[in-house]
């Protein structure tokens, strides 16, 4: 199957964008794909915010970009825009980091006003990048994402199935199986 990388641009630890990839991450295992996770915020702050595109944390995450047959990108949405954190690394990658690549863009946010900083925001700078194939992504309100004490993750029913299917989508694209899965809630 694909190798995946996986990629939060939350600056929060306790992110439900965080959380929410990591979920769908365990589904693109399910179905046979080589899941990595990256978590933007635990690279060294001097690289990103020196842009020392010669630092080993730089020169480790292009080359996991470069190893990734699909990747996944998830930010939560401030200002109608994908996060700071995911810009600082997307302007570190080279110029067509994803050329090739096959790329599933997720957001998370508080109201339903930015439901479509995933198609005028994010979806733009992905296709720069040379992705060859950026299947429909989906917007998630922080409301339907619940994380509970031991670390659960609980996705309102209707997001869940869409979820499901965008997630399904993808990995249909890079050649994974998704028949004999149920949705995950």
């Amino acid at each position: 199957m694909a190798t995946i990388l996986s990629v939060s641009g939350s600056p929060s630890a306790t992110s439900r964008t965080g959380r929410l990839l990591r979920h769908l991450d365990d589904r693109l295992r399910d179905q046979g794909h080589d899941v990595t996770p990256l978590d933007v915020r635990n690279l060294p702050a001097q690289a990103l915010l020196g842009a020392d595109f010669r630092h080993p944390a730089v020169v480790e995450t292009t080359a996991l970009f470069e190893w990734a047959d699909g990747v996944v990108i998830g930010t939560p949405v401030y200002k109608a825009a994908y996060s700071g954190l995911l810009k600082t690394l997307l302007d570190l990658l080279p110029q067509f980091a994803l050329t090739g690549k096959t790329v599933l863009p997720l957001a998370t946010g508080g109201s339903t006003a930015h439901v479509l900083a995933i198609d005028y925001a994010l979806r733009p700078v992905l296709s720069s990048m040379g992705a060859a194939h950026i299947v429909p992504g989906w917007f998630t309100l922080d409301k339907d994402i619940t994380a509970d004490d031991d670390g659960t993750l609980t996705v309102a029913p209707g997001t869940a199935e869409a979820l499901a299917q965008v997630t399904d989508t993808f990995s249909r694209a890079l050649g994974g199986r998704t028949a004999v899965l149920a949705p995950t809630g």
